[in-house]
């Protein structure tokens, strides 16, 4: 009788002495990493956030699946400055980038998630809409590769001698996809996939655009109108917003002026996101296929809010929480914890948390803070109140500053002195009932009024890293 052990045998006793080692090993490898970002859409443009017409069913996996937080916001409703502050985790008044300013600077870019994620060996791809400047054109060294969409329309032309043309979220997505097929597995990768949509196209009257597959989407549906569409809260708003110059007037008469307007436009918007839905499918399956679901967060977000038509307007840009609440949803498929979140999420808190994620050193200076602790469960000391702010130099757009709490918001406009908005969100969540003027809330006021001060003050002396 043969009494050596059989090469199997010796191979299958070999695998469960080196199982702890090898379950160790991947639970010590940093989890790749993908960041998406939407263009324009609001918070509660998605299934899961209790829309029950617009169709998004991969996002609202992604959520079921994942930790939902329920109150994420903008720190500023823009999409350069947004994205700045993404990037950095920083406030737009600390990184002082939006439209027509200067670059952002080399140091906050120094600082800056993709740069970190770099030199501490993660390998970087961007596709889509980077929407910012960076000084030294320093983007074309941030990324191992990069796609960086521009704005001229929806459609490009692709396939042999470019004779077919394709939807830019479908275009998009498939540099992306191509990206994670060919990326070598020896090193973890963050992909940062940064749709144009669902912005509208403004040149064109269509404004929305999408594939042809999605053309039936909604055809029998009746949207229903705006929130506060009343004439008499447009009618409500300082002066200086009910300027026809306005661009949030401007971009109403565009989309929203007649009821035919509106039906076309909203069902239009929401085709766009249902198209980055579709997307959202191909990626997971995508990294199914190749092995890679079960070592990939994926982070989604909006660079900011969006009115659809409320008070008379379009666009963003205003503290009104339209235009500031934005979706968020991280998913780590390394957890088994879905969860719904209530915590004040904010924009500057996406880079420390990537940051997190991959084991790196969160930067002294980030203003923003780790959601690692909220998808973790368990008390969690957390911030109760956020500033939001508008610095934007430009005359159709009054810039603004504010505090948006649990239960008050205070804002006021920079060019217009004496211009205040005080709302109890937790009795007026529509912020229909502005208290500013009412001597009742007098204190109440003055404590906003020099608390805002405060924290003003306190951002301003943040400055560039040494």
């Amino acid at each position: 009788m043969n009494n050596q052990p059989s090469t199997y045998g010796l191979s299958i006793y070999a695998f469960f002495l080196l199982l702890p080692a090898l379950c160790i090993a991947q639970e010590d490898s940093p989890p790749n990493i993908i960041f998406i970002l939407t263009d324009d859409q609001r918070w509660d443009a998605l299934g899961f956030a209790g829309n029950e017409i617009i169709s998004t069913p991969n996002q609202d996996k992604l959520a079921k699946e994942g930790v939902y937080f329920k109150n994420a916001f903008v720190t500023t409703p823009i999409c350069a400055a947004s994205r700045a502050s993404i990037l950095t985790g920083l406030y737009e008044r600390t990184h002082d980038f939006t439209f027509r300013t200067p670059p952002l600077a080399a140091p906050y870019v120094d600082i800056s998630y993709p740069k970190l994620l770099k030199e501490h060996g993660y390998q970087l791809g961007f596709f889509g809409k980077l929407g910012m400047n960076l000084e030294n054109r320093m983007d074309t060294a941030l990324f191992d590769e990069r796609y960086v969409t521009g704005t001229d329309g929806y459609f490009r032309l692709t396939g042999e001698g470019w004779s077919q043309h394709i939807h830019l979220t479908d275009h998009t997505t498939n540099k992306a996809l191509d990206y994670i097929e060919h990326a070598p597995r020896d090193r973890p990768f963050c992909v940062s996939i940064s749709y144009n949509a669902p912005h509208a196209d403004d040149p064109s009257p269509q404004q929305y655009f999408w594939p042809q597959r999605n053309d039936e989407l909604y055809r029998e549906e009746t949207m229903p109108g705006p929130d506060l569409g009343d004439a008499k809260y447009f009618e409500a708003l300082p002066d200086f917003l009910q300027d026809s110059m306005t661009l949030g007037r401007i971009r109403w008469k565009w989309r929203y002026q007649t009821p035919e307007l509106h039906q076309r436009m909203v069902k239009g918007y929401y085709r766009m996101i249902s198209t980055i839905d579709d997307n959202l499918g191909r990626l997971r399956a995508h990294l199914e296929k190749w092995g890679l679901a079960e070592n990939t967060i994926i982070i989604f977000t909006g660079d900011n809010g969006y009115f659809l038509g409320e008070r008379g307007l379009a666009g963003k840009w205003l503290m009104y929480d339209n235009s500031l609440r934005v979706p968020l949803i991280i998913y780590d498929p390394r957890s088994d914890r879905p969860a719904v979140v209530e915590n004040l999420a904010l924009n500057i808190d996406i880079a420390p948390t990537i940051l997190d994620y991959a084991g790196i050193p969160i930067p002294k200076i980030m203003q923003g803070n780790s959601l690692l602790p909220l998808t973790a469960g368990g008390s969690v000391e957390w911030r109760q109140e956020f500033v939001c702010e508008h610095l934007y130099e430009l005359p159709y757009i009054p810039k603004s500053e504010g505090i948006r709490g649990k239960r008050w918001k205070y804002f006021r406009y920079l060019d217009h002195p004496g211009t205040e908005e005080l709302y109890d969100l937790e009795n007026d969540p529509m912020e229909i009932n502005n208290l500013a003027s009412k001597a009742t809330y007098r204190d109440l006021l003055l404590e906003y009024r020099k608390k805002l001060d405060q924290k003003i003050e306190q951002l301003e002396k943040a400055s560039i890293p040494d």
